[in-house]
């Protein structure tokens, strides 16, 4: 019988699921977006209070439904079982299968930069079948066999490996911080610079109006935003831990807001080590800077840039221990969501069953084969792209629904009225700028939730038959 999960590893769940191989590679983007280190470095600091806020809420919601499916049955219980099912089924279509798939990749590439003879994307067979998606199927495989051994042997997974991430990132943030002595900051020198943005036409960096540049600065959250995500991922497996009502609050705040500290400090890191502009053609990884770190491999270009060529070696080692940590919480937990899913019929009937281990073997293989799918299709990113305006809107509504006294049972003490009021609006500016800056993947996004609808309407149809 596996034994019920305590705060410590909801913890280590939450931390281990948010970090992957983003904090390595999307910091080079939004440099670019944002040529000012304050502007820079304030992407990351808004998405801190977001993603804790989030999880705070999310924490009320789960002392009061402590029970499998998480944010599925939040959204059931404040609204109607439709709301919860578009969740469900946005969540297995793309948002869960999609990030599984692209971490596997993301594994898969990591790994053939330590062995590029044996996995590259040079495709064996036609033009689709290559090393990297073998091997990420395979990674798929052999984390989503661990977790049908249950919930134990998966957690001791996910407990080694998140510790020994954290462990790497401080050793990044540490070497940062001596340089940073070393060079006396000079970095930061020009810190409150004026706000600007790179034209990618010419390279060169623009002034642009104060309006303009929030637009741009809401559209460059949204790497550090996903980046920071995944921290919902411990509320689908409520009943595996004891006493849900505390211990998924707890591991939900503590563990997000560690993970937060952890990337402000990393990029700190970044900067202590490069400076945010650079040059694109520039000869080393030091004179092309953070904007234009190689390929946006910001964490290799600054070990590189203290260790020489193989700082990119231990970086590519250390971004295969991360994703491979996180795709396993990620692969746990989904499992749990589609199982409560099925469980009110709105998915695969089998996916209601578990083993003698107490885990959702067939929710869990399910989920396998389509994220497999996705591998070999090479479709998870632009699917990803397309669910931005779809994940940001579930997380509007599940953060109001702490205001429906329905179901909470109780008003908002005033403090939590105006945190979760301002997170509400900032999230609601966030989208709105995302839809005007980027109008057609928002809308497809919207139109995949919205495609749901009649697929629910069937399945309630044909449980009444």
């Amino acid at each position: 019988m596996n034994k019920k999960l305590n705060t410590t590893d909801a913890t280590l769940l939450v931390m281990g699921s948010m970090i992957g191989s983003g904090i390595f590679l999307v910091s080079s983007e939004v440099g670019r977006s944002l040529t000012s280190p304050i502007w820079w470095i304030g992407t990351w600091v808004l998405t801190s209070f977001l993603t804790v806020t989030g999880a705070y809420a999310y924490g009320k919601l789960s002392s009061k439904f402590p029970a499998t499916g998480g944010q599925y049955i939040y959204l059931k219980e404040a609204y109607n079982p439709l709301t919860g099912f578009l969740f469900g089924w946005t969540t297995f279509l793309v948002i869960q299968t999609g990030t599984i798939a692209a971490v596997a990749v993301a594994f898969a590439k990591y790994t053939g930069f330590i062995w590029p003879d044996y996995i590259n994307d040079i495709p064996l067979v036609g033009s689709f079948i290559t090393t990297q998606q073998i091997l990420a199927a395979l990674l798929i495989i052999i984390l989503t066999g661990a977790n049908i051994k249950g919930i134990s042997f998966a957690a001791i997974i996910q407990n080694v490996f998140t510790v020994t991430k954290i462990g790497a990132i401080i050793l990044i943030i540490l070497i940062g911080l001596f340089v940073g002595i070393q060079n006396e900051w000079i970095h930061f020198s020009n810190f409150f610079a004026e706000g600007n943005t790179l034209n990618p036409a010419t390279n060169q960096v623009e002034y642009v109006s104060t309006t303009t540049l929030i637009s741009i600065f809401g559209a460059a959250m949204i790497g550090p935003l996903f980046s920071s995500s995944a921290w919902n991922n411990v509320t689908f497996a409520s009943a595996d831990f004891e006493d849900p009502k505390k211990t998924i609050a707890k591991g939900l705040v503590y563990g997000s807001a560690l993970v937060c500290g952890l990337y402000l400090l990393t990029n700190i890191a970044y900067l202590a080590i490069l400076p945010l502009q650079g040059d694109p053609n520039g000869s080393t990884s030091y004179l092309r800077g953070i904007m234009f770190a190689s390929q946006d491999r910001l964490g290799s270009a600054a070990l590189q840039t203290v260790l020489g060529n193989i700082g990119a070696s231990v970086m590519a080692i250390l971004i295969m221990i991360s994703t491979f940590g996180c795709n396993n919480g990620i692969i746990l937990a989904g499992g749990r969501l589609f199982e409560a899913m099925a469980l009110d019929k709105l998915f695969f009937k089998k996916a209601a069953q578990v083993n003698k281990n107490n885990a959702p073997a067939y929710s869990l293989i399910i989920q396998g084969i389509w994220a497999i799918l996705l591998c070999f299709s090479g479709s998870y990113n632009s699917l990803l792209d397309f669910t931005v305006f779809a994940i940001l809107l579930f997380y509007f509504l599940t953060v109001l629904a702490v205001f429906n006294q329905r179901i909470m049972q109780e008003k908002l003490a005033l403090k939590d009225q105006l945190l979760f009021g301002v997170y509400l609006v900032l999230l609601l500016f966030i989208s709105i700028n995302l839809l005007y800056t980027k109008t057609v993947p928002s809308s497809i996004g919207l139109g995949i939730v919205l495609a749901g609808i009649p697929f629910y309407y069937l399945m309630k149809k044909r449980e009444i038959n």
